[in-house]
């Protein structure tokens, strides 16, 4: 950071607790034993001595400025510290905290900001993101949290991110190729949508992620579930962000399974009546639902009056959710050999 020989504390106070810096570096809350490790400060004229140094284990403690984020690989290095993280941007975080846990070795990454420092929201934003992908292989996650957090050029700019902020960006990317397809006159088919109203919690309680923003790209995320795979990697997320999930959003989880495979089904309503859940189909393949009936004898049968709809009879103390989409992999298996 500078040419300036870093200060030394007096000889008489002894080991000094901190790191002592030039005029113009930021303090850094780094403590060091003499006797324990070396440390160096990389300047200018110096940085290619300093940096053979280091490699060689000479000195324990380097302190520089974010040069260090270009592709610098030092295996042996497990702890950095980074200050004023608040002042970096996102990518420039993820690549700071790549510097460490190259190896074998435990390595631990902390980002600091002064203390009672009132973040702004964006920086806010982005330490929140830092943390919460701290996963192997969260580079494409984090980069799309930063074009949510700041925009991606003219085509999702200024005007177009504030929608992209509100929904979220899988749904916004739905949204704009169907608008393309509109503009290039190409009929889009309506996707079926299917509702669900099930006797069971399924929610994300405020205990479990207490920030509401949090808390609402999670809602967002559940909502574009369209298979088993997403619906995993949803799980597993959470699990590694907020720890075990509770039942409710476990259930909510499932839940938006169910409807991306009644969707699959035709299915456009779910409704549970006491101890019997009922299938609203957009058009009832009779072919299909015998043979799923006899795959479930005595328990799934079709009700011809008022509304075409079929009724399973609930078992006391199944797990009702579980056994629906075992129901509906049967039913698409079912349709796909009637279909060849």
């Amino acid at each position: 950071r500078s040419s300036d020989a870093p200060r030394s504390p007096p000889a008489s106070e002894g080991p000094s607790p901190e790191l002592f810096l030039p005029e113009d570096a930021a303090w850094c809350p780094l403590e060091y034993k003499k006797e324990d490790s070396e440390w160096d400060m990389a300047s200018g004229e110096a940085l290619e001595a300093i940096w053979e140094h280091m490699l060689s284990g000479e000195i324990d403690i380097l302190v520089c400025t974010t040069i260090i984020e270009t592709g610098i690989d030092v295996a042996n290095a497990n702890t950095l510290i980074v200050d004023n993280a608040h002042r970096l941007g996102l990518s420039q975080l993820h690549q700071l905290r790549g510097r460490v846990g190259r190896s074998s070795r435990r390595a631990y990454a902390y980002f600091t900001y002064p203390k009672l420092k009132a973040l702004t929201e964006i920086a806010q934003k982005r330490l929140e993101a830092i943390r919460d992908y701290a996963e192997f292989g969260a580079g494409f996650k984090i980069a799309l949290r930063d074009m949510e957090i700041r925009g991606a050029g003219n085509l999702l700019g200024t005007e177009q991110h504030g929608h992209m902020d509100a929904v979220g960006y899988d749904l916004y990317i739905k949204l704009l190729n169907q608008a393309v397809l509109e503009e290039k006159g190409e009929v889009i088919k309506p996707e079926p949508e299917c509702t669900i109203s099930v006797s069971l919690d399924a929610y994300i309680p405020d205990k479990y992620i207490p920030y509401p923003a949090q808390r609402m790209e999670m809602y967002k995320k559940i909502a574009m579930i369209a298979n088993e795979q997403d619906r995993d990697d949803i799980l597993d997320e959470m699990l590694d962000r907020f720890g075990d999930i509770p039942k409710a959003t476990e259930n909510l989880l499932n839940i938006a399974l169910i409807r991306a495979f009644g969707k699959r089904c035709g299915i456009k309503q779910i409704r549970q009546e006491n101890e019997v859940m009922q299938f609203y189909p957009e058009k009832i393949d009779f072919d299909v639902w015998t043979d799923l009936s006899e795959l479930f004898p005595g328990r799934l049968r079709m009700a011809m009056a008022g509304e075409p709809h079929l009724n399973l009879k609930l078992k006391s103390g199944e797990d009702t959710l579980p056994f629906i989409h075992k129901m509906f992999e049967k039913y698409i298996e079912i349709a796909q050999q009637n279909n060849t």
